[in-house]
């Protein structure tokens, strides 16, 4: 049994409901791209958009949290590379989603389709209408989206390790609630 502290339920919380959004943006992402121009591709483009501007929102929050909320310590056992190689896919994890969203919101400007958030709340365009703009960030959005999902790959790959090979506890404490908050 473990004994380092585990995350609070607002990190929990947070931490999952990002993956669900991240996941459901991707396959959404993958599967409206080749389809052909139609309503139902309209459609599933702002449920896109939708999922993106939630997830840029939530990683705000989640940033904010963080900051004035100490996640648990890493297990006292750790290799030094091991820490490092946490903090920086924590902080890559992190900018990928803050800069896909926004790369998808100057993707759209630049295309100029706007983004209303959940049909009702028109965002400002980042960016004038420019068709060579928006192939270039259409580029830069799926490589950001791709990297992101490697990323998570080594990320849940790491937590199982830890779980599984190392029997630290890690993984458990982003399901066990231990603190408040």
């Amino acid at each position: 049994m473990n004994a380092e502290p585990d995350y609070t339920r607002t990190a929990i919380a947070l931490h999952w409901l990002l993956a669900v959004l991240i996941f459901g943006g991707f396959g959404l992402g993958l599967y409206m791209h080749d389809l052909p121009f139609s309503p139902q591709k309209l459609k599933l483009y702002s449920w896109h958009k939708w999922i993106g501007v939630s997830v840029f929102l939530l990683v705000l929050i989640r940033g904010i949290w963080r900051i004035t909320h100490r996640p648990p310590p890493l297990p006292p056992g750790m290799p030094a590379w091991q820490r490092r190689a946490a903090h920086i896919s924590h902080g890559g994890l992190y900018l990928l989603m803050f800069v896909i969203p926004l790369s998808g919101w100057l993707m759209s400007s630049a295309s100029g389709f706007k983004v209303v958030y959940f049909g009702v709340i028109p965002l400002p365009d980042l960016l004038d209408k420019n068709k060579a703009v928006a192939e270039v960030l259409v580029e830069v959005h799926e490589f950001l989206a791709f990297t992101l999902v490697a990323l998570v790959v080594v990320h849940a790959a790491a937590a199982i390790k830890h779980q599984f090979i190392d029997h630290d506890g890690t993984l458990m404490r982003m399901f066990r609630v231990g603190r408040g908050g």
